[in-house]
Order: structure tokens, then C-alpha cells, then sequence
């Protein structure tokens, strides 16, 4: 066992890298198992409730990071506190219509105690957290996009809800302007023993945190093994058309190494009356292909689908494979 990255009561140090439900569902899945929990969460969210608390207050967009403190919560009181932080207001006509109370607590933890970093720390108190919700980035950057026609796409919001032909791929993701890797964050991730990218929306949710300067640098200089979890269903206006290799290949091309150690990917099939639900939204099955393998040392593949009529992977399922890890 690597005593260097051991934490003092032993427990091998895990570090995720994402943001939404994907984040939320590993974590979940992971504060289970005796890990050494790190959250590395994107925030450049341009759009909703957490796009307007940026653009109002100058505060890192909180709905990711809230998703993830929610996530790691325990006690008696997760529960409620789960409810309270997801509560969104939905009065119409309302000053706070379409406002989350999660976000607008981390907001006003912000205000209190004068940055958002000491916010995240008062509410990971406040919520008993099993590990740590680090930003990806202190700094205050924008998500832009190129499409394979040239057109420029600007903002988080306008990639993951597409007012252009979502037919088309994106051919290049970068930030404007530019931004640093957090130094907890940075540390986090040269220490652990397992880095694993969860799924999630490649180009708004995924590539974002590995556009920061120092991400490539810190992967590169983590000896633990590095993992991908790839997408069930591809998404119209990031992933349409694409199969896993599609997917995995991006994620390698932006974070700067050359394979992952392992690639998760489930391999359950989907009902056709679920199939024929996502097919509205213009969503499919990914397909893994044999180029899958050219991407990771090792491909595990999986049941890894809940069963419900919502394409969701199960936390504890997920988060056994990782322990194994």
C-alpha cells in the first residue's frame, strides 16, 4: 500500500471529477465504502438559477456544488436537509420563481463569510459531509464552443440546451477567459489513488474541468489509477451519433493523458418502452464498439442500470466496481 497518499486512518484517497447527476450518483454510491471522498466539481454553469447568481452577484455558479454536498450529507437530518437544499421556488410571478434554496443558502454563506470557498466550508459542516467538495477553479470563465460548420457557441447553457443544429458536432471547447486549477484542487488530485471521471454531459458538464490550466499537469503527476465511467445514452447538441469510443476519446484528447487505466460501461439493455421515451428528447443507447478498448488499459463492462423507466445508474453498483478498484 502507497503510505504516501494514505490519509492518517489509512483510507485510500478517491477523487471525482464532474458535475450534475452524475457526480451525485457516484458520490452517493462511494460515502458507503471506506474511502477518502473528493469531489472535484465544475463551475461554469451559464444558464437556470445558478447562471443567475453568478451574473448577479459574482459568486461561482452553486447548482453542481450543491448537488455534490447533497450527496455526500449523512446523519438523521440528510434527509431534510436533502428536501430543503433541492426545494426550488416555482410561484410564478415571484421575485424568486425558478430559484433554488440550496443555492440561494450557499449565496448567502458566501455573503457572511466573504468567498465562496468558506461557503462551501460552513455548509459541508452544516451537512455532516463524509469527504470533500472542492471547484474545479476559483476563476470566472465561460464555456465556448466550436461546431464542425465553424459556427461559435457561447455559454454552458446554449451547449447543453442547443438553439442550433444539434446534428453537428462540436470540433473544439475551450474557456474564455482562461482559467486555473484551484490549489486544493490541484493537490487533491496529484495525491489520490484513484481519479475517476464520472458520467455526465461531455462538452458542458465533463470537458470544462479538464480545460483549467494545471488539470493536465495534476492528471499527469497522479500515480494512482485513473478512471473513466463512460454515458448510457448519447445527447442531442454534444453526443448525438456518437458511440463510447466517441465519447471516451474526448475526454482523453482534453485531460491530456494517454489512457485511462479502466473504462467503465454498462451493457444492460434498455426497454424499448424506455428507448422510445429518450428517442423523443433525441437521445440513444451508446454503442461500445471495439475502439473502446484502444482507450484504457482494461474495459469493465457491466449491469450497471437501475430498474425504473429513467435511465439512471445504481450508486452501489457503480461505487463496488470502484472499491475493487
Amino acid at each position: 500500500m502507497n503510505k504516501r497518499r494514505q490519509t492518517s486512518n489509512g483510507m485510500k484517497k478517491i477523487v471525482t471529477i464532474g458535475g450534475g447527476t452524475g457526480s451525485y450518483m457516484v458520490l452517493r454510491g462511494l460515502k458507503k465504502f471506506p474511502f477518502d471522498i473528493t469531489a472535484v466539481v465544475t463551475i461554469f454553469d451559464s444558464g437556470g438559477s445558478a447562471g443567475t447568481l453568478r451574473d448577479e452577484f459574482g459568486i461561482l455558479p452553486p447548482g453542481d456544488l450543491r448537488r455534490c454536498l447533497i450527496a455526500l450529507s449523512e446523519g438523521k437530518r440528510r434527509a431534510v436537509l436533502r428536501d430543503l437544499f433541492n426545494f426550488r421556488f416555482d410561484k410564478k410571478g415571484s421575485s424568486l420563481h425558478g430559484h433554488n434554496f440550496g443555492n440561494l443558502f450557499l449565496l448567502a454563506l458566501s455573503e457572511i463569510y466573504g468567498s465562496d470557498i468558506e461557503a462551501i466550508k460552513k455548509a459541508s459542516l452544516l451537512l455532516n459531509l463524509k469527504g470533500k467538495v472542492l471547484p474545479v477553479s476559483l476563476d470566472k470563465s465561460h464555456v465556448h464552443a466550436t461546431l464542425e460548420d465553424g459556427t461559435e457557441i457561447v455559454g454552458e447553457t446554449n451547449i447543453d440546451i442547443p438553439k442550433h443544429n444539434g446534428d453537428l458536432r462540436i470540433k473544439e471547447l475551450r474557456l474564455m477567459p482562461p482559467a486555473r486549477i484551484f490549489k486544493e484542487t490541484d493537490e487533491a488530485i496529484r495525491g489520490a489513488d484513484l481519479t475517476v471521471i464520472c458520467p455526465g454531459d461531455i462538452y458542458s458538464s465533463l470537458v470544462p474541468n479538464l480545460l483549467v490550466g494545471g488539470m493536465k499537469e495534476a492528471l499527469r503527476a497522479c500515480k494512482g489509477k485513473k478512471v473513466a465511467i463512460c454515458n448510457s445514452m448519447t445527447k442531442w447538441g454534444e453526443t448525438h451519433d456518437y458511440a463510447a469510443s466517441d465519447m471516451v476519446s474526448e475526454l482523453l484528447k482534453y485531460s491530456g493523458i494517454p489512457k485511462f487505466d479502466y473504462v467503465i460501461c454498462n451493457t444492460r439493455k434498455i426497454s424499448p418502452t424506455v428507448r422510445k421515451k429518450y428517442a423523443a428528447e433525441k437521445k440513444f443507447p451508446v454503442r461500445i464498439d471495439a475502439k473502446l478498448s484502444r482507450c484504457a488499459a482494461k474495459v469493465i463492462k457491466a449491469d450497471l442500470l437501475t430498474d425504473s423507466d429513467v435511465v439512471r445508474y445504481d450508486p452501489e453498483t457503480v461505487a463496488k466496481i470502484l472499491y475493487k478498484l
